[in-house]
Protein backbone atom coordinates (compact mmCIF):
# COMPACT_ATOMS: atom_id res chain seq x y z
CA UNK A 1 0.00 0.00 0.00
CA UNK A 2 1.73 3.51 -0.87
CA UNK A 3 -0.28 6.16 -0.30
CA UNK A 4 0.87 10.18 -1.01
CA UNK A 5 1.78 11.66 1.87
CA UNK A 6 -1.09 14.25 3.07
CA UNK A 7 -1.19 17.36 5.32
CA UNK A 8 -3.12 15.35 8.04
CA UNK A 9 -0.48 12.68 8.04
CA UNK A 10 2.62 15.97 8.59
CA UNK A 11 0.30 17.07 11.66
CA UNK A 12 0.21 13.50 12.87
CA UNK A 13 3.45 13.85 12.63
CA UNK A 14 4.70 16.56 14.83
CA UNK A 15 1.24 15.08 17.22
CA UNK A 16 2.43 11.37 17.24
CA UNK A 17 4.06 9.01 15.50
CA UNK A 18 2.07 6.18 16.41
CA UNK A 19 -1.35 7.89 15.25
CA UNK A 20 0.46 8.73 11.91
CA UNK A 21 0.83 4.97 11.47
CA UNK A 22 -2.72 4.21 12.65
CA UNK A 23 -3.88 6.61 10.14
CA UNK A 24 -1.76 5.85 6.91
CA UNK A 25 -3.03 1.82 7.59
CA UNK A 26 -6.57 2.98 7.97
CA UNK A 27 -6.84 1.94 11.28
CA UNK A 28 -9.27 5.03 12.19
CA UNK A 29 -11.00 6.05 15.35
CA UNK A 30 -12.01 9.36 15.11
CA UNK A 31 -15.74 8.49 14.46
CA UNK A 32 -17.94 9.50 16.91
CA UNK A 33 -14.87 10.82 18.94
CA UNK A 34 -15.79 13.96 20.81
CA UNK A 35 -13.13 16.63 20.05
CA UNK A 36 -13.46 15.30 16.39
CA UNK A 37 -16.72 16.33 15.75
CA UNK A 38 -16.67 19.54 18.03
CA UNK A 39 -13.89 20.14 15.40
CA UNK A 40 -16.18 19.72 12.12
CA UNK A 41 -18.55 21.89 14.09
CA UNK A 42 -16.28 24.84 13.78
CA UNK A 43 -15.30 23.90 10.51
CA UNK A 44 -18.99 23.80 9.26
CA UNK A 45 -20.09 26.89 11.28
CA UNK A 46 -16.99 29.33 10.65
CA UNK A 47 -16.45 31.01 7.60
CA UNK A 48 -19.28 30.02 5.84
CA UNK A 49 -19.26 33.23 3.45
CA UNK A 50 -15.83 31.55 1.41
CA UNK A 51 -15.76 28.16 -0.53
CA UNK A 52 -14.11 25.96 1.52
CA UNK A 53 -12.15 22.52 1.37
CA UNK A 54 -10.01 22.94 -1.22
CA UNK A 55 -8.75 19.37 -2.21
CA UNK A 56 -5.33 19.44 -4.47
CA UNK A 57 -4.52 15.69 -5.96
CA UNK A 58 -6.19 13.89 -2.93
CA UNK A 59 -2.85 15.19 -0.70
CA UNK A 60 -3.80 18.73 0.68
CA UNK A 61 -7.18 20.09 1.41
CA UNK A 62 -6.77 24.06 2.22
CA UNK A 63 -9.64 24.91 4.35
CA UNK A 64 -10.30 27.94 2.47
CA UNK A 65 -8.56 30.83 0.64
CA UNK A 66 -9.31 34.32 0.95
CA UNK A 67 -7.77 37.03 -0.62
CA UNK A 68 -4.68 37.01 -2.66
CA UNK A 69 -1.98 34.39 -1.99
CA UNK A 70 -3.45 33.57 1.65
CA UNK A 71 -4.60 30.34 2.22
CA UNK A 72 -6.41 29.64 5.93
CA UNK A 73 -6.24 26.52 8.26
CA UNK A 74 -8.89 26.77 10.91
CA UNK A 75 -8.32 24.96 14.33
CA UNK A 76 -10.22 24.35 16.87
CA UNK A 77 -7.51 25.78 19.89
CA UNK A 78 -3.81 26.23 19.59
CA UNK A 79 -2.65 23.32 22.22
CA UNK A 80 -0.64 21.87 19.29
CA UNK A 81 0.22 24.50 17.44
CA UNK A 82 3.70 23.32 16.15
CA UNK A 83 1.74 20.88 14.28
CA UNK A 84 -0.66 23.08 12.54
CA UNK A 85 2.47 25.29 11.63
CA UNK A 86 4.03 22.41 9.93
CA UNK A 87 0.52 21.29 8.02
CA UNK A 88 0.51 24.83 6.62
CA UNK A 89 4.26 24.67 5.86
CA UNK A 90 3.81 21.61 3.64
CA UNK A 91 0.67 22.96 1.95
CA UNK A 92 3.14 25.99 0.82
CA UNK A 93 5.55 23.58 0.20
CA UNK A 94 3.41 21.03 -1.83
CA UNK A 95 2.01 23.86 -3.80
CA UNK A 96 5.85 25.59 -4.51
CA UNK A 97 7.03 22.63 -5.78
CA UNK A 98 3.61 22.49 -8.48
CA UNK A 99 5.28 26.20 -9.09
CA UNK A 100 2.65 28.46 -6.95
CA UNK A 101 4.73 30.92 -5.78
CA UNK A 102 4.03 34.06 -3.48
CA UNK A 103 1.41 32.39 -1.24
CA UNK A 104 1.54 32.62 2.45
CA UNK A 105 -0.56 30.64 4.83
CA UNK A 106 -2.92 31.52 8.25
CA UNK A 107 -4.03 29.50 10.86
CA UNK A 108 -7.49 30.82 12.42
CA UNK A 109 -8.66 30.13 15.71
CA UNK A 110 -12.43 31.32 15.59
CA UNK A 111 -13.13 30.26 19.38
CA UNK A 112 -9.89 32.16 20.65
CA UNK A 113 -10.39 34.54 18.15
CA UNK A 114 -6.85 34.76 17.06
CA UNK A 115 -4.79 33.99 14.04
CA UNK A 116 -1.26 33.37 12.84
CA UNK A 117 0.60 34.16 9.76
CA UNK A 118 3.22 31.02 8.66
CA UNK A 119 5.08 31.67 5.98
CA UNK A 120 7.91 29.05 3.87
CA UNK A 121 11.15 29.73 4.63
CA UNK A 122 14.42 27.87 2.66
CA UNK A 123 15.36 25.59 6.03
CA UNK A 124 11.27 24.78 6.73
CA UNK A 125 11.58 23.13 3.03
CA UNK A 126 14.88 21.53 4.03
CA UNK A 127 12.80 20.36 7.38
CA UNK A 128 10.08 19.17 5.65
CA UNK A 129 11.70 16.85 3.08
CA UNK A 130 13.71 15.28 5.97
CA UNK A 131 10.11 14.88 7.43
CA UNK A 132 8.87 13.21 4.82
CA UNK A 133 11.47 10.96 4.26
CA UNK A 134 10.57 10.06 7.97
CA UNK A 135 7.09 9.05 7.46
CA UNK A 136 7.79 7.01 4.54
CA UNK A 137 10.65 5.19 6.87
CA UNK A 138 7.33 5.02 9.68
CA UNK A 139 4.45 3.94 7.71
CA UNK A 140 6.32 1.24 6.11
CA UNK A 141 6.39 0.13 9.38
CA UNK A 142 5.35 -3.44 10.11
CA UNK A 143 4.13 -2.45 13.40
CA UNK A 144 3.10 0.87 14.79
CA UNK A 145 6.01 3.25 16.54
CA UNK A 146 6.49 2.56 20.84
CA UNK A 147 4.15 4.55 22.78
CA UNK A 148 5.00 7.61 23.99
CA UNK A 149 2.99 8.95 26.64
CA UNK A 150 2.48 12.66 26.27
CA UNK A 151 -0.08 15.62 27.66
CA UNK A 152 -2.18 15.19 24.46
CA UNK A 153 -2.88 11.60 24.96
CA UNK A 154 -6.79 11.68 26.81
CA UNK A 155 -7.89 13.63 24.49
CA UNK A 156 -6.50 11.42 21.53
CA UNK A 157 -9.41 9.49 19.84
CA UNK A 158 -6.85 6.66 19.66
CA UNK A 159 -6.03 6.88 23.34
CA UNK A 160 -8.42 3.46 23.61
CA UNK A 161 -6.17 1.61 21.25
CA UNK A 162 -2.89 2.63 23.12
CA UNK A 163 -3.92 2.35 26.91
CA UNK A 164 -6.58 -0.25 26.91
Amino acid sequence: MKKEITGVMVYYYEVCKRKLWYFYNEIQMEQGNENVEIGKAIDEETYKRDKKHINIDNIINIDFIRSKGILHEVKKSNKIEEASILQVKYYLYFLKKREVDNIKGKIDYPLLKQSIDVELTDQDIILIEGILEDIKKIVALKNPPPLEKKKICKSCAYYDLCFI
